[in-house]
């Protein structure tokens, strides 16, 4: 993943809105969810979360797909893997990176 495309994608995550409505996506899978059902469960007004939805499909990171009158909005895994993946891409010195399993976060 090229630099740009990867600061795009991470950028439009740091809006709380934004990952609250990724991890939404995230949560219903596959299935995905239309903007009613989650504007619904995010208590967010329909106008707030289409924005939210456009700078997240910008950013490569949803996808939509129109499912007969509705819109389904889908988390794109891909991207969002490559974006992460870019992040640890030269750490540990170009060694392998073995996570801890059993370590708290000290985030």
């Amino acid at each position: 993943m090229e630099e740009r495309t990867a600061i795009k994608a991470l950028a439009a995550l740091v809006q709380p809105m934004r990952l609250r409505a990724f991890g939404a996506l995230g949560m219903a899978g596959q299935a995905g969810l239309t903007p009613g059902t989650m504007a619904d469960g995010l208590q967010v007004p329909a106008a707030t979360l289409s924005f939210h939805l456009k700078e997240l499909t910008n950013a490569g990171l949803v996808m939509r797909e129109r499912s007969g009158r509705p819109l389904i909005y889908r988390a794109d895994y891909g991207c969002t893997s490559e974006a992460f993946a870019y992040l640890t891409e030269n750490c540990c010195q170009g060694e392998p990176c073995v996570a801890d399993a059993g370590a708290d976060c000290t985030c």
